[in-house]
């Protein structure tokens, strides 16, 4: 029986992996603080990136990052929920006024998993084979490795997408093993990709923590949850991103690790073909000074042309 006065309210989306992240999150707060899981709610929301999925459209389609946020979000700023629960990769890089990620937990496997029922890898798939993906980084690193390849779009939670496989819906697809691991599914990944040459998304791997950026008890609270080497490398992903107006309309990877007390951080930009990319690194001790500095470094070398000619609308 839920607590009439909750210690917080957690606000998520509906989908098995978001569940799980949200059920995470309020075993750490109870262990955290001492409370019992039943005084914490989580209260599930579907959002407009839920609804749309049956339209197996690209996130740019639709909006953006936002989407899968936008419905939590508004919740978080009324009041009607404390703590929003987020895939990192998720979040737009511009934040709603009045809001702030406070804490991230320790990252997940940041790699993405290739996933067949047919083909042990992608340089397995047959000359144009179907490659399901609704992510355009993920098409652009495909299609650069095998330009033959035929992008399906390919949209729904993990299980769905699982199951659009062994219904033939496309030969091979690229999952993030994050994912996959905090269900219970990592024997799913056919193989696991170099993040060199399938550079992950921005954050992803890392759950991310919304509070009210004038609520110093919730930001307190969520504080015990925080992991600061995660937190320091998405500060800086998430840095690089805004220098380069990332939403999902480029392909943009991220790469970071730490040697020491010193950050690195690769990204790469790609054209929607996968045939034109430039990269870039800088390491050091400010996040989000190594972040704008890859950014600029990688707009210079494209330039805003090449930008305005690639950039998916």
């Amino acid at each position: 029986m839920q607590s009439p006065t909750p210690f917080a309210r957690i606000g998520t989306r509906g989908s098995p992996l978001a569940l799980k992240q949200a059920e995470l999150v309020r075993s750490r707060l109870s262990a955290a603080h001492g409370v019992d899981e039943a005084d914490i709610d989580i209260e599930v929301f579907s959002t407009g990136g839920d609804r749309s999925q049956k339209e197996n459209t690209t996130l740019s389609d639709i909006g953006g990052k936002g989407v899968f946020t936008r419905e939590i979000d508004d919740a978080l700023l009324s009041g009607r929920i404390d703590i929003g629960v987020h895939s990192s990769k998720d979040v737009a890089t511009a934040m709603p006024a009045g809001m702030q990620l406070a804490a991230f937990l320790e990252r997940e496997d940041v790699r993405d998993a290739f996933i067949s029922v047919t083909v042990k890898g992608i340089d397995n798939l047959p000359q144009g084979a179907r490659f399901g993906t609704s992510s355009i980084r993920r098409a652009a690193q495909a299609l650069r490795l095998r330009p033959d390849l035929q992008i399906v779009p390919f949209r729904g939670n993990v299980h769905t997408r699982l199951q659009k496989l062994l219904d033939g819906v496309a030969d091979a697809t690229l999952l993030a093993m994050a994912g996959l691991n905090r269900l219970g599914e990592g024997h799913r990944a056919t193989a696991v990709l170099e993040p060199h040459q399938f550079m992950p998304a921005p954050a992803q791997g890392a759950i991310g923590l919304a509070v009210r950026a004038d609520d110093s008890r919730l930001a307190d609270l969520v504080a015990k949850l925080d992991h600061g080497p995660t937190h320091a490398a998405i500060a800086a992903e998430r840095a690089m991103l805004a220098v380069l107006d990332g939403s999902c309309r480029t392909p943009v990877g991220a790469l970071t690790r730490w040697e020491g007390d010193r950050l690195y951080l690769e990204g790469e930009i790609l054209s929607l073909d996968g045939q034109s990319s430039f990269q870039a690194q800088d390491s050091g001790t400010d996040p989000e000074a190594i972040g704008a500095a890859v950014g600029q470094a990688l707009l210079d070398q494209a330039g805003t042309d090449w930008l305005a000619r690639w950039a998916a609308t």
